[in-house]
């Protein structure tokens, strides 16, 4: 699902127009990267919680030239699923059926050798 896509659900299920939903959604994100960037968390109960995170240097190898290189740390966004999303993840999964077995495969058999020439 898209952006535009989440709009016209919004605006059908909450009987607004799809411009208030597109206002509304700008502003969630806005407040959400802002509470983020400000080190916040953003919790949305049962849905999940957005939050920030440093993410630890390390060596790395420059696939290119093969030559160590050090990556520094980085502020990367966390999302952690709450209850009711991961409750709903597992229904589905148990009303959908358990992941369908694998499909054996079958040894591959050479072909019979070629018969000798007779003379």
């Amino acid at each position: 699902m898209n952006k535009a896509t989440l709009i016209d659900t919004l605006a059908a299920k909450a009987n607004l127009s799809k411009k208030q939903v597109e206002d509304l959604l700008d502003a969630f994100i806005q407040a959400t990267m802002d509470t983020i960037k400000q080190g916040g968390e953003v919790t949305l109960t049962g849905f999940g919680t957005f939050s920030a995170r440093v993410r630890k240097g390390r060596e790395g190898i420059n696939p290119r030239t093969k030559a160590a290189i050090s990556i520094p740390p980085t502020l990367v966004v966390k999302f952690k699923a709450g209850k009711v999303l991961k409750d709903t993840l597992k229904d589905h999964q148990h009303s959908a059926g358990a992941k369908p077995a694998p499909v054996p495969i079958a040894p591959i058999t050479p072909p019979p050798a070629p018969a000798a020439p007779s003379a």
